[in-house]
């Protein structure tokens, strides 16, 4: 009995020192993990910066059946955020900034260790390098997991290297996934809008859409204005050579109306044109090769493009509809001039005059022959 007792204090000794000793450790940790990533800078920035995402590739999300994902009113940029929980593990993110389409700024509480997450976007060959780097310091459950478990580079390192390899597996998908569809002629009808123009970088339009669409659809709540219609870009210039164009967002109403002198927020009405009607489904990365294949189409047809401004693009179904790209709708609408039908010139047509005819004589008898 006295050696099991004595093993008995000796182990506890033991766990008590192991316990002691990882207490007072900082607990400290600094992790790294990179991956190139098939697909364009811009479309994976803007998956990853969007929460309502993350339950599709964030590993510790993904492996566990049971995680309740909690998204915040704001999904996506600064201060968005999301808390999930399931029956290993808890905690929440937030976004604390963002640089362009180049990085995210975020704060991770992963079951009480506490961690400053940056994530790096870089324009490489074959697609997009995604740099994540974290520091944080863990929890005591923490410590004494990576402890018992290789160490916090191991267990943390292969949580990042998961998500990054399930990220470029969807991404690879949903970028890839997409189908161009030139629908012809059609009428476009008679539109009117209110609007915010500006001229901006052409890779940054659909994140100017993002931010100034809820201003306009917040001024249309706040005025009882119905919007009628899907909101859409007009684009004046479309400057490829300088990477450029003359845009104005749109969201279109139900009526005319006048805002007043100084607004930021103007309106605008379309006429009714004639237009080339182009189909996007899926990331609008590809819109450069629908734009191609509409040039492509006018120029086949020998249609008469209108060359006073560019296009329209309306937004047809976006992330707010279908969180996965390959189902978003974009369509496309070039302007044709307006045919000119030429009048009949009339045709001179002599009227035909009737020549009066000779009358029928009887040739005179000669009385000698009587």
């Amino acid at each position: 009995m006295k050696i099991l007792k004595y093993i008995f204090l000796l182990v506890l000794l033991t766990a008590i020192t192991v316990t002691v000793f990882l207490a007072t450790q900082k607990g400290d940790f600094t992790i790294e993990r990179s991956r190139v990533i098939k697909a364009p800078k811009v479309a994976l920035f803007n998956y990853i910066n969007e929460y309502k995402n993350w339950e599709e590739f964030s590993s510790w999300i993904v492996d566990n059946a049971e995680t309740k994902l909690q998204l915040a009113e704001i999904t996506a940029g600064p201060n968005a955020s999301f808390s999930w929980i399931n029956n290993e593990t808890e905690g929440d993110m937030k976004t604390l900034g963002i640089t362009a389409t180049d990085e995210i700024r975020q704060k991770i509480n992963y079951d009480g260790s506490l961690i400053d997450s940056k994530m790096i976007f870089k324009d490489t060959i074959g697609g997009t390098k995604v740099t994540w780097q974290t520091k944080g310091k863990m929890s005591f459950y923490l410590k004494i997991y990576t402890a018992l478990n290789g160490g916090a580079d191991k267990i943390i390192g292969t949580i990042y290297e998961k998500t990054l390899l399930n990220l470029d597996k969807i991404l690879v998908f949903e970028t890839t996934t997409f189908t161009i569809k030139v629908n012809g002629v059609v009428k476009k009808a008679e539109t009117f809008y209110i609007k915010q123009s500006f001229t901006s970088e052409i890779g940054k339009i659909t994140k100017n859409a993002r931010v100034v669409i809820p201003k306009l659809t917040e001024f249309c709540e706040a005025n009882g204005l119905a919007m009628n219609g899907k909101p859409f870009v007009i684009y004046h210039t479309y400057d490829i050579v300088n990477g450029l164009a003359r845009i104005s967002i749109c969201v279109p109403i139900n009526k005319e109306i006048f805002t007043s002198s100084g607004s930021d927020i103007l309106t605008g009405k379309l006429e009714p044109f004639d237009a080339v009607k182009t189909t996007i489904t899926g990331d609008l990365s590809h819109k450069d090769e629908a734009i191609k294949k509409t040039e492509q189409y006018i120029a086949a047809e020998k249609l008469n493009a209108e060359t006073s401004w560019s296009h329209i693009e309306v937004f047809v179904t976006t992330k707010q509809d279908a969180k996965s790209p390959s189902k978003w709708v974009t369509e496309l609408y070039y302007p044709l001039k307006e045919k000119i039908i030429p009048v009949a010139k009339p045709v001179y047509r002599p009227q035909a005059v009737e020549t009066p005819q000779p009358k029928a004589t009887q040739p005179e008898q000669d009385s000698s022959e009587f």
